[in-house]
Parts: structure tokens; C-alpha cells; sequence
């Protein structure tokens, strides 16, 4: 028995990310970004500037979620994330503020990344207790908001309490078996693509084993608790599998090693969203209790344990 509502975003995502190559421009990647989440809830946004970066407050709360939209540095908003910060703002209880930084490759490195680090700057100036403060982020986004916790270490800023990533892309080395054992079943980030991305993003000339590029290289040490969700079928599985290498995790889900789902929908389901859907999210809801466990090595408060119930199903691993 098929779900049709699913099955219609599944192949509007194939349709479009899945014509992307070497000869996409970019141009066209954005417009079919914009294709995507043509269809999607415009939630409502308190707009602000937050250190001159464009930004906005989802939800209410005590505690807040500085959260990095992903788009691979070169595509991705506020409005094109703005119904998954609803979302994440409404299944935590907590006030989610996300920003729009600066793209490639208009803007390169490290202008994305200066730009996340002035907003994080901001928060704390504005009087958020760290331990009320969590980040969070998808795919490129997640490896923003790594990078963030790297560089606001180095410059020695108070680190959040906890941190979020869905599907992080974290290494611009590319060296996860997973972009060539997922390639078939994965449209949204073939490595080809993911190629093409880096270089927009750092230049021919840069070096993408630098850690705040590729922030699974850094020092991940003293870090705060990283709750991790991907899907077993996406081409940056292998980012997740490094970054539990470097640092110890443990599974999430009662068992060893890390927890791995095969989620109904690609990735981007909860941007790209479409009529019939919120059904569908209800239906994953039984299988979210998972995120409520507490982590043992290190708690994250609880104002940052989630509920989610409009998130993606993913696999996870609590890393302490």
C-alpha cells in the first residue's frame, strides 16, 4: 500500500535534484531550491538584524536554538527553512532563531562562517544563559554549526549547552563510502554534486581539510552534546559514521554503534512541504520517543530534549 502524498514529494525531489550534474548551473539549482519549497508554510517570523546578519525568532520560550539552515552554502533561507524552525520550535518548547549568512559563491569562505559566528556572538550579548542556548542544523548547515562551536571555542565564548545536526555534511574531503553505496537511492546529494559544491564554497585554491571547513577534521574535544539524525540511505552517511569515529557515541536507541532508520522521505520532506504530508509526520510520531531518553554521559537540559513530531524519522546517536 503506497502513501500518495509521500510518494508525490518523493518524486518532485527526484525530479529535481536528481537532473542536477556537472553542467547544472547555479542558477539553476536555486531555482529548483525555490521549486522545492515553492509549496511550503510560511510561518509566522519576528524579523530582526542580529549583528547586521538578517535573521528571525520561530516559537517562544526561555531557551533558545541558534539554528543554521543547509542548502550546501549556496542555497537555503529563512523562508525556505522557516516551516522546519516552526516545527523544531514548537516540538521543543524553545525560541529557534535562524539567519541568513552570507552564500557562495557570491560569498566564499569563510563569510558564511564569520556570519554564523557574529550571530552566536549576538545571542550571548543579548543575555541567553549557554545553558539555556542549544545549535542545531541541517546538512550544510550542520557542519556551519560545527564549525561555530570550533571557532567560538578558539575565541573563547561561552559553548551552548547542547547541539542538534540533521544529516550533517561535515567533511568537503568527500570520503564516505556512502556517496558511492547510496548513490542510487540518494538524488539529492551525488558526489558529483557535492563536488561542485565545495569548490563554490572554498575556491579551487582552498583547502578543504581545513577544520573549519571540514569541521569533522577539528578538535572535538570539550564540546557539548551532540544529538545526530540521518537517514541510512543518504549519501552523507558516511559524514556521521566519521564524526562518530572521532568522537565517542553511543547509540541512541538501546543498542550499539549508531542507530539507523530508512526514513520514508528524503531529507528535505519537512522544507519541501506539501498537502497530505502532516499526516504522514503523525505517523512517524510513535517512533520519536527515542529523542526523550536521557543522554548518560552528559545530559542535555531538558529544555532542549525534543519532541519532535514533524521531523523526519532518522537514524541517531547521542555523542558525548
Amino acid at each position: 500500500m503506497t502513501d500518495a502524498p509521500i510518494d508525490r514529494v518523493r518524486a518532485r525531489i527526484a525530479a529535481i535534484f536528481g537532473q542536477w550534474g556537472r553542467g547544472t548551473t547555479l542558477d539553476e539549482m536555486r531555482a529548483g531550491f525555490a521549486e522545492l519549497v515553492s509549496h511550503g508554510r510560511r510561518p509566522d517570523m519576528r524579523s530582526l538584524a542580529a549583528d547586521g546578519v538578517p535573521a528571525g525568532w520561530f516559537g517562544a520560550g526561555d531557551g533558545v536554538i541558534l539554528y543554521c539552515h543547509g542548502g550546501g552554502y549556496q542555497m537555503g533561507s529563512l523562508v525556505s527553512h522557516g516551516a522546519l524552525m516552526a516545527d523544531l520550535a514548537a516540538a521543543s518548547g524553545t525560541r529557534v532563531l535562524g539567519f541568513d549568512y552570507r552564500l557562495a559563491p557570491e560569498h566564499r569562505y569563510p563569510a558564511a562562517l564569520d556570519d554564523a559566528v557574529s550571530v552566536y556572538r549576538w545571542v550571548l550579548d543579548q543575555g541567553v544563559d549557554p545553558a539555556r542556548l542549544a545549535i542545531a542544523g541541517d546538512s550544510a548547515g550542520a557542519g556551519l554549526a560545527l564549525a561555530t562551536l570550533l571557532k567560538a571555542r578558539e575565541e573563547g565564548f561561552p559553548l551552548p549547552a547542547a547541539a542538534v545536526f540533521l544529516s550533517p555534511w561535515v567533511d568537503m574531503e568527500l570520503r564516505g563510502e556512502s556517496y558511492e553505496t547510496r548513490a542510487a537511492v540518494d538524488p539529492l546529494t551525488q558526489k558529483a554534486k557535492v563536488g561542485m559544491m565545495v569548490r563554490a564554497y572554498i575556491g579551487r585554491e582552498g583547502d578543504p581539510s581545513d577544520p573549519y571547513v571540514s569541521p569533522v577534521n577539528g578538535d572535538l574535544a570539550g564540546l557539548p552534546p551532540i544529538l545526530i539524525h540521518v537517514g541510512n540511505n543518504e549519501t552523507v552517511l558516511g559524514d556521521t559514521e566519521l564524526l562518530q569515529a572521532r568522537r565517542r557515541c553511543r547509540d541512541f536507541g538501546g543498542g550499539s554503534g549508531l542507530g539507523r532508520h530508512d526514513p520514508p522521505l528524503p531529507g528535505l520532506s519537512r522544507v519541501v512541504g506539501s498537502p497530505g504530508i502532516a499526516g504522514a509526520d503523525r505517523r512517524l510520531a510513535a517512533r520519536q520517543d527515542r529523542l526523550n531518553r536521557p543522554l548518560t554521559a552528559q545530559p542535555v537540559p531538558d529544555a532542549f530534549r525534543l519532541r519532535v513530531r514533524g521531523l523526519p524519522n532518522r537514524g541517531n546517536a547521542a555523542c558525548a
